[in-house]
């Protein structure tokens, strides 16, 4: 069996690195929303209130709540930082420049983040006004708002960030 598994993996090595990377995802992405719950129903309770209103750009980008936006920009931060430690060891095996890895990393992230404040505090301002804010809910947009991101953060990690070195003689 374990020879099955080697050989499965050698042959089969860029869906190896998918299945890991999805197993990672999968891992920080529950910490992730455990990291966004207890931000949103403890710790910024009392700010999903609160109104963005002296931000014209955040106005504009539709967050509403101060309280949604610091619960996903937070949860979002630790979520990505475990991921890069996990993808980086586990995932990829990377031998690369970590400090080249990590800046690069950070400049996906960055961007993510960003998408993720805005699309999480846009879709859960949509569903909070049409009256449907539960605990449920609220997880599976987070789960929706973190899963988009698959479509440009693997390509990225897998052959831009982590990448391994060239083997002589291969």
């Amino acid at each position: 069996m374990k020879e099955k598994a080697a050989e499965f993996t050698k042959k089969h090595s860029e869906i190896w690195k998918f299945i890991k990377f999805a197993f990672t995802g999968a891992s920080t992405s529950i910490l992730e929303m455990a990291v966004y719950a207890v931000c949103y129903y403890w710790i910024f309770a009392s700010l999903i209130e609160t109104q963005v209103t002296d931000n014209a750009l955040l106005k504009f980008l539709e967050i509403g709540s101060v309280g949604y936006m610091y619960s996903y920009f937070i949860s979002a931060v630790i979520g990505y930082a475990a991921a890069f430690i996990m993808n980086r060891k586990l995932t990829f095996q990377a031998d690369s420049n970590p400090v080249v890895s990590m800046i690069l990393y950070i400049i996906m992230v960055v961007c993510t983040i960003l998408f993720n404040t805005w699309f999480g505090s846009f879709l859960t301002t949509l569903v909070v006004d049409a009256g449907y804010d539960n605990f449920f809910l609220n997880m599976v947009i987070k789960l929706v708002v973190m899963t988009v991101p698959t479509i440009w953060t693997y390509p990225l990690q897998r052959f831009v960030i982590h990448r391994k070195k060239k083997q002589t003689g291969e």
